[in-house]
């Protein structure tokens, strides 16, 4: 029965997904805010498709922490899920991303559109200076920044060690002095990544204490990821599943 609800949410999740992709790709051509609502449209239908399909419900805590105007969030990253929920929960995000990413079509398109910070990963410090400008133009409109510090999917209960933190992060906070909203997470136990298994249960993302800026780097690349592995270590631990 597990596997029968998880093909049945992986083909509606990838019918609902070219759906809204061909249903908004009109909106290239209006302002950019239509593309920001249908992005929006697109990841509440994930949720609910997660719960009607896969059994899958989501929780959110933390949301006092929640920004509402230019912050970093650095949030821990484990499935697929964690890409897409950002336009559900924030107000107009600037993501992070591959630069590569531009050349979907149509989705590609939408991204730039909606001005998401695209970094070039093999342009070393040149990259850096790039996301920094896109950084301070994102902030200066009032946007949340969200990054995922160590840059690709993680497994639950994988050590730091084997996937570190990047700069990325710690350049945003230094070069754009405003606060860094860590995030933890366990989407990874019910939406695997490299899988097709849904495990049913309660996604949990949660807000933590915001970091305020000024810290040297050595202190706050330390304090962020204390805060980001302790709480996912303790959102794994409480969702009692086998990783």
């Amino acid at each position: 029965m597990a596997m029968i609800r998880s093909n049945l949410f992986n083909l509606s999740f990838y019918v609902w997904s070219v759906f809204m992709v061909v249903l908004f790709a009109p909106a290239l051509l209006l302002p950019y805010q239509v593309t920001v609502w249908g992005q929006r449209q697109w990841a509440r239908g994930v949720n609910f498709l997660m719960r009607l399909g896969a059994g899958i419900n989501v929780e959110y805590r933390g949301l006092e922490h929640r920004p509402t105007g230019g912050a970093i969030v650095a949030a821990k990253h484990q499935s697929a899920w964690d890409t897409l929920i950002w336009h559900a929960i924030l107000d107009d995000p600037a993501m992070v991303m591959k630069r590569e990413l531009l050349g979907i079509p149509i989705y590609g398109w939408m991204c730039r559109k909606t001005r998401m910070i695209a970094v070039d990963r093999k342009a070393g410090t040149t990259a850096l200076r790039a996301m920094l400008q896109d950084g301070r133009e994102a902030v200066a409109l009032g946007r949340p920044i969200v990054i995922f510090p160590q840059g690709t999917r993680v497994a639950p209960g994988a050590s730091v060690k084997d996937v570190p933190y990047h700069p990325g992060v710690s350049a945003l906070y230094r070069g754009l002095d405003v606060p860094v909203v860590p995030v933890a997470l366990n989407s990874g136990l019910f939406w695997p990544r490299r899988k097709f298994m849904r495990r049913p249960g309660t996604i949990i993302l949660e807000f933590l204490e915001p970091i305020a800026p000024g810290l040297p780097r050595k202190e706050f690349d330390a304090l962020l990821k204390d805060r980001i592995e302790g709480a996912t270590s303790a959102l794994e631990l409480e969702a009692g599943i086998e990783k």
